[in-house]
């Protein structure tokens, strides 16, 4: 059993524990937020009285049904939907929507709760939610996709508006997902509105959207970089797990940015060269059928390894995972160090396990969490529903800069938070307590 010197704190997540046993990624979620306040809400007098700790981990609602679907073959497939609406307590809800084998209630709610704390740390006026299934687009014909995702939002549409909950694409779910989602949307509500981000550019969607959470990754890098060290991103080694939109995005700026990216992982294998990588050639692999080391008939002098984890025993700089959550543990975390890794910002949603984490903060090693790192996607999608909600349309270059500067106050508010409780290494914990105060002060104002 999990000990928080706040016995209130210990009272709620036994609590959860004993309702929600098998929640693991959940669990796991609400234990390591809860151990990061734990110290700062002794100073809070009204915590227990007003129940705040189980009002924030308790989702407003869950929502989950059944999605059946025809394949090609004319089989009737049946697979489960889900969009946990965790809080609107800042904004109307928001969150991606998630289509992978591995989906389930726990893992949309820890994501869920992540997204609302992460949307907190962005300033931006923005709830939490996330949603998803169990269904695999992988192998699956575009008519296929089309079809799920055409009956997903058969039950979806009920609950979701451009003033109660926001989705946009996420993991399994891209440009093509998301257009037969919110083309089914419109045909079951004849409107055309801001429910929908990630949508294509010729049907509201916004530009840098794709690249968004990628630059935003960089854009926090240089800020940290700058912060500690008086330093850049510039010539520094770069290691990148995840070939997908956001690893990939991600290795594109930094090298814009003057960075060496010398490695780059995805679950076919790691690709390893000291000198250069063609990220154009690599993505498209990573989305084909052929495996990676297809890539050495070009390129002879780059190193293949067929194991993704070997990515971790490459020496460098910086290291960003940004594939999936918990794919860096504590063993990787230790060969990192152990190799003189500098910084370590997650891309992906929590990609580190606690243990790694630990060891990270521990070793000094600076360690920017996923809280702040990926925000740059949902604050790009703000953006692209203020551009649907005034009929306007912004350049690259303006929506780039509003980027820039909100990544930079995003990195500004925990490193504030970090020197305010006297740990500027433990950026993980300044993220939770600088979101958790004003998603407290909201439901404070807000009543019970």
């Amino acid at each position: 059993m999990i000990l928080f010197m706040n016995t209130y704190l210990t009272k709620v997540y036994v609590k959860l524990e004993n309702k929600y046993p098998n929640q693991y990624e959940y669990l796991n979620a609400v234990k390591q937020f809860l151990l990061s306040i734990n110290d700062y809400v002794e100073s809070i007098d009204d915590l227990e009285q007003l129940n705040i700790i189980e009002r924030i981990v308790e989702p407003d609602r869950i929502i989950s049904f059944k999605v059946p679907w025809v394949d090609d073959n004319g089989n009737v497939q049946v697979n489960v939907g889900w969009r946990v609406q965790h809080s609107n307590l800042l904004g109307v809800y928001k969150g991606g929507i998630r289509f992978s084998k591995d989906v389930n209630e726990s893992i949309i709610k820890f994501l869920a709760f992540e997204q609302t704390f992460k949307n907190s740390l962005s300033e931006l006026p923005l709830g939490g939610a996330k949603g998803g299934s169990d269904f695999n687009p992988l192998n699956k014909s575009d008519l296929e996709i089309m079809r799920f995702s055409q009956n997903f939002m058969r039950e979806l549409y009920k609950h979701i508006g451009p003033d109660i909950d926001v989705p946009a694409g996420d993991l399994g779910v891209s440009a093509k997902e998301v257009g037969y989602l919110y083309g089914m949307y419109k045909k079951l509500t004849s409107t055309h509105n801001p429910t929908f981000t990630s949508k294509g550019l010729s049907f509201g969607g916004s530009l840098l959207r794709p690249e968004s959470t990628g630059y935003g990754i960089c854009y926090v890098t240089e800020k940290a970089l700058n912060t500690y060290f008086n330093d850049s991103i510039k010539n520094k080694k770069v290691i990148i797990s995840g070939a997908g939109q956001v690893g990939i995005n991600t290795a594109r700026k930094a090298k814009e940015l003057g960075a060496k990216v010398i490695a780059i992982s995805c679950l076919k294998g790691v690709l390893y060269n000291e000198d250069n990588l063609d990220l154009d050639l690599i993505s498209k692999l990573n989305s084909s059928k052929d495996e990676l080391d297809v890539y050495l008939e070009k390129y002879p002098n780059t190193k293949y390894f067929k194991n993704p984890k070997d990515i971790w025993k490459i020496k460098a700089d910086i290291a960003i995972p940004c594939a999936t959550q918990n794919e860096l543990d504590e063993s990787d975390a230790k060969t990192l160090i152990d190799n003189g890794l500098k910084m370590l910002v997650e891309g992906a949603n929590k990609p580190s396990t606690d243990k790694a984490i630990e060891k990270f903060i521990k070793n000094k090693v600076l360690f920017i969490p996923s809280k702040a790192a990926n925000t740059g996607g949902v604050s790009v999608s703000s953006l692209e529903m203020h551009q649907n909600a005034t009929t306007s349309k912004w350049s690259a270059e303006e929506v780039d800069s509003k980027l820039k500067v909100i990544m930079g106050n995003i990195f500004d508010n925990i490193y504030e938070t970090a020197k305010e409780i006297n740990n500027i290494y433990n950026l993980e914990k300044a993220a939770n307590i600088a979101s958790f105060k004003k998603i407290y002060e909201a439901m404070k104002a807000q009543g019970v």
